[in-house]
């Protein structure tokens, strides 16, 4: 049966708990990932507490991660979503973030509208992919590509 639960305590704490297993087993998102079977950012948000995981993906995380079979059911239940409190974030890389939407969140509602009518991008039916890239000026630079489905508004 689906389980869904109504506050964000235990997944906090379980999200707590596997990056303390993640750091001392000296394992990347992508080994994770690759155990769940899924993509790097949905397992990463998983298991920071953001979506479910299917069955067999969470078992073979917990199992990964030295979790016991309580995680593992936890880290199948539909969770309360939103990993920032209600204030501006102070985490300088989560800033940038914010910083990005109070700079361009104007312009991306403007050219989204535009091109599909009044409507909203899905942050379900999403896929989000981070690469690193060089820099033809010297350095790396940062290409994440945010995915989601169109959903447009429906009178009625």
């Amino acid at each position: 049966m689906v389980q869904a639960q109504f506050e964000q305590t235990a997944r906090e704490a379980l999200a707590a708990e596997a990056v303390a297993a993640k750091t001392r087993k000296n394992l990347s998102w992508q080994q994770i990932a690759e155990a769940s079977g899924l993509s790097v950012a949905f397992t990463t948000a998983a298991v920071l507490g953001q979506h479910p995981l299917p069955e067999r993906s969470a078992q073979a995380v917990a199992e990964l991660l030295g979790l016991d079979d309580d995680a593992a059911l936890l880290l199948q239940t539909i969770p309360v979503r939103g990993s920032m409190p209600n204030r501006i974030p102070t985490d300088p890389t989560m800033y940038r973030f914010y910083e990005m939407l109070q700079v361009y969140g104007t312009t991306l509602k403007a050219l989204v509208h535009e091109e599909f009518g009044d409507g909203i991008i899905s942050a379900i039916n999403f896929k989000l992919d981070v690469k690193k890239v060089a820099d033809p000026e010297g350095g790396e630079r940062a290409v994440i590509t945010l995915d989601g489905k169109y959903l447009p508004t429906k009178p009625f």
